[in-house]
């Protein structure tokens, strides 16, 4: 999908900082899709940002994030604060967009002028949140949404990218299929704010409460994250969770937590842009003729695989100051 001419896109953009959800989003289908001209759409939008709550609800396959996204949502909108929901979802083999409906999952909010919900396609990445989900984050921010949840699709031991994009994560588990214990292995116990056993109203709540107590330890961290008891189908325990969360918010204001969270996301922000224009220069026809060579003469004996990747990079970054290389593209 190519961006539309330049003029109807900066429409676009003025409709999105006016609030206009269509134009929000056309805008992110155009991330979504890589479309040419997305980072400068980006970029003309990116002073406006800055100013969200992220909240990041992550955990196992089946422990209920979306039930509780569902029912969690109305709290987060007391005092008719706008939320932004972006639910990372498995890739259609056919259409490459989202396999699943977010109004199917989320229908309680579903209707709800004040609540904007975008299913994003994973598209490979492993680390439980779509590719295009921080950049979403960033058009969602401009649109004025003071709060965005971003709700991963429950990978286990890779799903930390939760954790480079949001102010507090809420790791959800269930008391019945062991996951306090997977939580252990899957190194989502270093990663959470706080920890919610959804679907306590089944049994075997208190084992894993006591499980997790047992697992954080007497820890000396400056915030102790606290383990709450939810049935999210039940409306149990979300208010105990909303005030946690306010609870998280004033650690942050206080410790200065959010200004440390914005640096840090720019900071991953610049370096993946940077890598993802040197790869591009580096791998381009005259760089895979380059690694050709490198590796016939590897296949022949010539050299070794090891000698042969620092010489391949000494040419390709004397290449990136000759000539040729001219300025990086913006």
């Amino acid at each position: 999908m190519a961006i539309r001419p330049y003029s109807k896109a900066m429409k676009l953009i003025e409709r999105l900082l006016q609030g206009d959800e269509r134009a929000l989003a056309r805008l992110i289908t155009q991330v979504e899709d890589r479309a040419p001209g997305y980072q400068e759409l980006l970029d003309r939008v990116y002073s406006r940002t800055g100013q969200a709550y992220r909240l990041g609800i992550t955990g196992p396959p089946g422990a209920g994030k979306s039930t509780l996204v569902d029912r969690l949502v109305p709290f987060l909108r007391r005092g008719d604060r706008r939320v932004g929901v972006l639910a990372s979802d498995p890739t259609s083999p056919f259409s490459g967009g989202a396999l699943l409906g977010d109004r199917v999952r989320m229908h309680q909010i579903a209707e709800d002028a004040g609540v904007f919900i975008r299913s994003l396609a994973t598209r490979g990445s492993l680390g439980g949140l779509a590719r295009a989900a921080g950049e979403a984050a960033i058009l969602l921010e401009a649109a004025g949404f003071p709060t965005l949840i971003f709700e991963t699709i429950g990978v286990g031991q890779a799903e930390i990218d939760v954790l480079q994009e949001v102010d507090t994560v809420v790791v959800v588990l269930t008391p019945q299929s062991g996951d306090a214990i997977q939580a252990l292995k899957a190194g989502l116990m270093e990663i959470a704010d706080i920890f919610v056993v959804n679907k306590s109203d089944r049994g075997q709540a208190d084992l894993a409460v006591r499980s997790l107590q047992l697992a954080l330890g007497d820890t000396q961290l400056a915030w102790t994250p606290p383990i709450l008891k939810t049935s999210a189908i039940e409306g149990m325990g979300l208010e105990e969770l909303y005030q946690a969360l306010e609870h998280h918010r004033r650690y942050l204001d206080e410790s200065q937590g959010w200004e440390a969270h914005r640096q840090e996301r720019l900071r991953r922000l610049l370096r993946e842009n940077v890598l993802g224009v040197l790869r591009a220069r580096l791998w381009d026809e005259h760089g895979e003729h380059l690694l050709e060579e490198q590796a016939r003469q590897v296949l022949s004996g010539e050299r070794g695989p090891y000698r042969a990747s620092r010489e391949l990079a000494a040419r390709q970054l004397k290449e990136l100051e000759s000539p040729r290389g001219g300025t990086l593209p913006p």
